[in-house]
């Protein structure tokens, strides 16, 4: 089995106390690689050299251009190592190789690309007084960063994390999930071949309570945290933050609604709405996992879109041609599989899909259950999406809101009116209208209610990973 250790200042090392735990392919189900054990020793160790690296190292110091060098650097490796880093995150966690290699490894050199060169071509504030003062705007890296990142998208989202952190001249310590390790270890190699100083990208494996992300979240010597997850867990750190005044952006569950109106196109619509809930099996916070149809195309909508849920291939998420792979682990299916099992307990009716071989749930689109079930609810994140018919626009913002999450929504009108009008009355972080999962890095990315606190992209980015500083001037009138 291969093996994949910390990374901490610079060199890859394994734990202190020589533990490690297996990584499982979900397809197989058989373990494929050892993965270093950290503890709150290492979490230290890792955060002691990120600090020394942020108070006296040359990162911080150094000029945007130039850092940003070094991160298009590491996008090129990115790029030149697409096939070892897809195929770590398809053997983690079952993502079908076409995702993983075709979107997730180039949107992660993409991620560093843009914030390198958003850090270098940002502007700050000049803010002249009638006082013979002027006052302008310094954005100083704000120390070290403690990154948690999902197991759903490995790489990207672990990019889209640190590379702002860096790009703004901040140190990192990267937990990856422990179900999906092995692209964050290759990711600090390839940081350190292309010239990145020791202890600025630091990664540590563990878990979460009583291991590293623990240690991690209560740590004094962090300055912000940046976390991905689910909903319950990140309440657990941003209380653990709270201690220690600690900045901290969460992007939180979601149970995304897609409305589909009467006068949509229904080809666009059926396409994007599969893409919505099926990509990455269903394992998506941003999934459009509660689907309202407007009666008069109810029927219709749904005949097409069952059609081409049952039409998806699945299989072995290494193959080309696999569109479903397995759940990411044992758990996650059981815990998906639940919700398969009592759709008819709650009076739902499955149209097509159900329960496949091994960790593999299909594409399943269930009919009849209302907007208390659980299934309407929860956030299942699994390729099971709940089906309900809405009579009038207001029915359908009405269900939209009906939710604790408000991290995305999707609507389908040729309306130009309506697109507008209801992009502005639904709750929620990110809106598309016609489409699906289409991002602009600048934009805000993140939730209200349950679905998180802050929004990172862009400006936004720059003003969670910097201390922003205001310098007063006196200008003297006379010689």
């Amino acid at each position: 089995m291969e093996f994949f250790g910390h990374v901490i200042d610079g060199e890859e090392v394994t734990s202190g106390s020589g533990a490690t735990f297996s990584s499982a392919d979900p397809y197989t189900r058989e373990p494929w690689a050892e993965i270093a054990l950290g503890d709150q020793a290492d979490a230290d160790r890792a955060v002691t050299a990120a600090r020394r690296a942020f108070d006296s190292g040359p990162w911080p110091r150094m000029g945007t251009a130039e850092r940003g060098r070094i991160l298009h650097r590491l996008a090129d490796l990115i790029e030149a190592h697409v096939e070892d880093l897809g195929m770590a995150d398809t053997r983690d966690m079952g993502k079908p190789i076409t995702q993983s290699r075709g979107n997730d490894v180039p949107r992660a050199a993409a991620n560093f690309r843009f914030f390198a060169d958003h850090a270098r071509l940002s502007t700050a504030e000049l803010l002249p007084m009638d006082s013979g003062h002027h006052t302008y705007t310094r954005y100083e890296p704000a120390g070290v960063v403690a990154a948690i990142a999902p197991w759903n998208f490995p790489l990207m989202l672990e990019t889209w994390k640190i590379a702002p952190a860096l790009a703004w001249g901040n140190t990192v310590v990267l937990k990856p999930a422990e179900d999906t390790p092995a692209s964050a270890t290759i990711l600090a190699r390839l940081a350190t071949e292309a010239g990145m100083p020791p202890g600025v990208l630091n990664v540590v494996h563990g878990y979460g309570p009583d291991s590293t992300g623990q240690a991690l979240t209560e740590h004094l010597g962090v300055d912000r945290i940046t976390f991905t997850g689910e909903s319950g867990t990140g309440r657990i750190i941003a209380a653990a933050a709270a201690r220690n005044l600690t900045p901290v952006s969460l992007e939180l569950g979601g149970k995304g609604a897609n409305l589909v109106f009467a006068d949509a196109d229904l080809d666009t619509a059926v396409e994007w709405s599969i893409k919505a809930i099926f990509t990455n099996t269903g394992q998506v916070c941003l999934a459009g996992s509660r689907l309202y149809v407007q009666n008069d195309v109810y029927d219709e909508f749904l005949r097409r879109f069952a059609a081409a849920a049952d039409k998806m291939v699945i299989g072995d998420p290494k193959q080309e041609d696999t569109q479903i792979g397995p759940l990411a682990s044992r758990q996650h299916y059981d815990k998906v599989r639940s919700y398969v099992e009592t759709v008819a307990d709650e009076g739902g009716t499955i149209v097509t899909g159900g329960l496949d071989e091994g960790w593999t749930v299909q594409p399943t689109v269930v009919t009849g259950l209302g907007q208390d079930a659980p299934h309407s609810r929860e956030e299942i994140f699994g390729p099971l999406v709940v089906v309900i018919p809405f009579d009038t626009e207001a029915e359908a913002v009405s269900l939209a809101n009906d939710s604790r999450y408000g991290l995305n929504a999707m609507l389908f009108t040729e309306n130009l009116h309506r697109a507008h009008r209801v992009s502005a009355a639904l709750q929620a972080g990110t809106v598309w209208v016609n489409c699906f999962f289409v991002r602009d890095l600048r934009a805000p990315f993140g939730g209200v209610g349950d679905s998180g606190i802050g929004r990172e992209g862009g400006n936004f980015s720059r003003e969670f990973f910097t201390e922003p500083k205001a310098v007063v001037m006196q200008i003297r009138n006379e010689e």
